[in-house]
């Protein structure tokens, strides 16, 4: 007789890896399939506090504190040449209690160091497989591999990006939508320090981000039109660093590009619901947006650890981990906070592309007020780290 899995985990990025660890380590029967992919391309994850509370508890932390850097402090700064434009703001992790807002590391690091974790845990099979299909039903879920096997769990845990074949067998429907913008993202090396600063400017054509890496290096996030953004990542290496040196007004001095680059569409996704008969979506599967304001796989690794108290706590109850009650649960405690970090990055973005008067006025105007009304402030950048209601138990000071 086929051995049922508790829970299988579909998707080798870093939000399928972190959930197969927090369910193999919680005793549950888990697999994860897919292959692993470690190209460096020049991206880079700032995970916020949260996420390094959770990573803290999958006992992952410390092999990936030392190639990140923190985010002491986060600059704002309005480059719109708008009537309206607000002086710059900053903001510093040590008003709200914390040593840093979070740490900044390369997405392909992170990864390694998540695997690494995953090949040694107990409770965890490995099965780097292509996912070909699914299907599911009242009792199990039913994934077929591309060597024609078959694995069957009781949960499956769809964390295969925004282009799901899980999420599509289920009947999961999406919306999707486009931006007039494409992000160059690579990594940099200056002559200046950046003193553990974020950096984001806000243009007309979007954000223009640095974020700080170890030493006197930082990543890039430079959002623009796609034909500029193509522009840019047909520049050769020196061509390219004049041109970030001009666009961040030497805030850094002398820029030299290191390592790869890429140029990423803009685009935008949401589910109708987070779950179908025994099939739940975390990270791309279930929400995508453009890359502001750090919320993307931050939001993921929320998805995973609020899944992992729904799922616990059924168990503990006696429960059906793969039944709709626990998977009404889930979608409960996501659907608020994701559809809330949605609406605030797409109207950032939004208003930056507006070009309108009385909208860089409301802007200009918001930011003011979190420069001067401290309490006002200390709530926006508590609630832009995490949400202060239905915080996950992995991502709290006392977890795990």
């Amino acid at each position: 007789m086929k051995s049922v899995f508790d829970i299988a985990v579909v998707g080798a990025g870093a939000t399928g890896l972190a959930a197969a660890l927090a369910f193999a380590r919680a005793g549950f029967t888990t697999c994860l399939v897919g292959a692993l992919d470690v190209h460096r391309d020049g991206r880079t994850v700032a995970l916020l506090d949260g996420s390094v509370r959770f990573l803290r508890a999958l006992e992952v932390w410390a092999s990936i504190e030392a190639d990140s850097a923190p985010m002491t402090a986060m600059r704002l700064i309005d480059d719109t040449d708008s009537l309206f434009r607000p002086p710059p703001a900053t903001f510093h992790a040590a008003e709200i209690g914390l040593d840093a807002f979070g740490w900044n590391v390369e997405n392909a690091t992170l990864v390694e160091r998540l695997a690494a974790a995953a090949a040694g845990a107990a409770n965890l099979r490995l099965i780097p497989k292509r996912a070909a299909n699914a299907s599911f039903n009242e009792e199990v879920g039913r994934i077929s591999l591309s060597d024609h096997s078959t694995v069957e769990a009781r949960l499956v845990v769809a964390a295969d990006g925004r282009n799901s074949l899980l999420r599509e067998a289920g009947g999961i429907r999406t919306r999707r939508w486009t931006y007039p913008q494409s992000a160059l993202v690579t990594l940099l090396t200056h002559e200046r320090a950046h003193g553990d600063a974020s950096t984001e400017f806000h243009t007309r054509h979007g954000p223009f981000t640095l974020v700080p890496l170890p030493g006197r290096r930082s990543s890039l996030v430079w959002v623009t039109s796609p034909a500029e953004a193509a522009r840019l990542g047909a520049l050769g290496n020196e061509d390219l660093a004049a041109a970030v040196e001009r666009q961040a007004h030497s805030l850094l001095g002398k820029m030299q590009v290191e390592g790869p680059r890429a140029v990423v569409p803009m685009t935008g996704l949401s589910v109708e619901r987070y779950f179908a008969d025994r099939l739940a979506l975390v990270g791309e599967a279930a929400h995508v947006f453009p890359p502001i304001g750090a919320q993307g796989l931050n939001l993921g690794f929320r998805d995973v650890a609020s899944l992992y108290d729904a799922v616990v706590d059924a168990r503990a109850a006696g429960e059906d981990i793969g039944h709709a009650i626990t998977l009404r649960q889930y979608q409960r405690s996501r659907d608020l906070d994701v559809r809330l970090r949605t609406a605030a990055v797409d109207g950032l973005n939004r208003t930056l592309l507006a070009g309108v008067l009385s909208v860089d006025f409301l802007r200009g105007a918001g930011l003011i007020a979190l420069s001067l009304i401290g309490p006002l402030r200390r709530v926006v950048m508590r609630e832009g780290l995490q949400p202060s209601l239905g915080s996950p138990r992995l991502m709290r000071a006392e977890a795990p």
